[in-house]
């Protein structure tokens, strides 16, 4: 056999994560093969923060729509509309968006690759080897194989890298997501605004999360997640077609996944082998936003992985996941609580989305979303919020009664 190629960097996967951290090794002078499928456009919202752009030099034309609002929907069609002062929501379309990103990586002198992983192994050296096929070869294409002095594992929820190369990865929770991407309608057609994103909590159509119809531009996402397996997440989409009036507009295409929820207890192999993004975990609970984090976890993974070529010292590796826990781990922690106890039942979604009436509420949560930080400078606003978020958990005050906790702006 012909002597294998050697890569500073392989990265298996070439969506937010692996597409930014090849970028970032690349630009820095390392030899990077980025492995991706290709052809597979992941299920998502596809929201993202004002911040991400500023983080990660992305231009404003990437966006297909900036969101201007939010309209919570309660089980029983109670709405609540959260204006967002002084910022926005963008959205991108990941089918765009990540070639993109991955036609960036490649311009900052990655090599790109069209192929599948499919096993790890090392060469009689030591050294690491991705054995893949290449995509244009079809199923019955003989393997390919590269040499690699460190590995990203950025390959999605179900990362076949972590399985092969990080056996103390752990398993982690995950609801499966599933959308419909149609034709947007006019505005004002089928209750539809392209400015605003409609999440809906009811039971019915998802019994564990929530199912959403986020504007595209000239395209709509309209989807669900749950974990349960037994619960139908195709037939919940189309009972909130029907609901909002748009199982007239035409279907463009139909997507699902898994959605990790916590991040993994172990990022690397102590060796050689590191994952990002999803591969990670690094989605957040509640919410399902996934792609700023996949990025900053992509970038983190960059920089471990370039101290780890520079320094031959495999704890450097782990630097990913405690830069990522301490900059971000306590927003996940705050979400999988509200998730935990908002989401168990209709009575308690009920009070949720009431609560989230409150213009202290909706402040807070779009400064901390649009900054990804945690809100310091209103403590008196935390305070109120907190005790109110006790008295609506406890049935301390009927959903139609918050206006007695303070005003009741921005409710629809």
């Amino acid at each position: 056999m012909p002597e294998s190629k050697t890569y500073d960097v392989v990265v298996v996967g070439g969506g937010p994560a692996g597409a930014t951290a090849a970028t970032d090794l690349a630009s820095k002078g390392h030899s990077v093969l980025l492995l991706d499928r290709q052809g597979r456009i992941k299920p998502c919202g596809g929201a993202v923060p004002p911040r991400l752009l500023r983080d990660f030099n992305v231009p404003t034309s990437m966006l297909v729509a900036q969101v201007s609002s939010a309209e919570i929907v309660s089980p029983t069609d109670r709405r609540v509309n959260m204006p967002i002062e002084g910022g926005f929501v963008g959205m991108v379309d990941r089918e765009h968006f990540d070639e993109w990103l991955r036609e960036r990586a490649a311009e900052a002198g990655a090599e790109r690759c069209a192929g599948t992983f499919e096993a790890f192994d090392r060469d009689t050296d030591g050294v690491a080897r991705i054995h893949y096929r290449p995509k244009n070869g079809g199923r019955d294409a003989s393997l390919e194989v590269v040499r690699t002095r460190a590995v990203i594992g950025a390959d999605g929820a179900n990362s076949a890298v972590a399985r092969e190369a990080v056996p103390r990865a752990g398993r982690v929770p995950y609801v499966f997501a599933y959308h419909e991407i149609v034709r947007s309608p006019q505005d004002g057609a089928a209750h539809f605004d392209s400015k605003r994103c409609d999440v809906y909590y009811n039971g019915r159509m998802s019994p564990d999360f929530y199912s959403w119809v986020f504007p595209h531009g000239d395209t709509t996402s309209i989807g669900t997640g749950s974990a349960n397996k037994g619960f139908s997440l195709r037939n919940a989409v189309a009972d909130l077609r029907g609901i909002t009036g748009l199982d007239a507009a035409e279907t463009i295409r139909k997507e699902g996944a898994p959605i990790p929820l916590k991040p993994r207890r172990k990022w690397d192999n102590d060796q050689d082998v590191l994952l990002a993004g999803d591969a990670a975990g690094v989605v957040a609970p509640a919410s399902g936003e996934g792609i700023y984090y996949a990025m900053v976890c992509g970038r983190f993974a960059g920089e471990a992985v370039e101290e780890f070529l520079r320094t031959n010292d495999a704890k450097a590796l782990a630097g990913a996941r405690k830069r990522f826990m301490k900059e971000h781990g306590r927003v996940f922690w705050i979400l999988g609580i509200m998730q935990y106890f908002w989401y168990k039942n209709d009575k308690r979604r009920e009070r949720f989305v009431s609560m989230c009436a409150d213009p202290d509420v909706q402040r807070l949560t779009w400064e901390a979303y649009m900054n990804k930080k945690l809100v310091r400078a209103r403590p008196g606003a935390h305070l109120r919020v907190f005790f109110k978020d006790v008295a609506h958990l406890l049935g301390l005050v009927q959903p139609d009664e918050e206006s007695k906790l303070g005003p009741r702006r921005g409710v629809s």
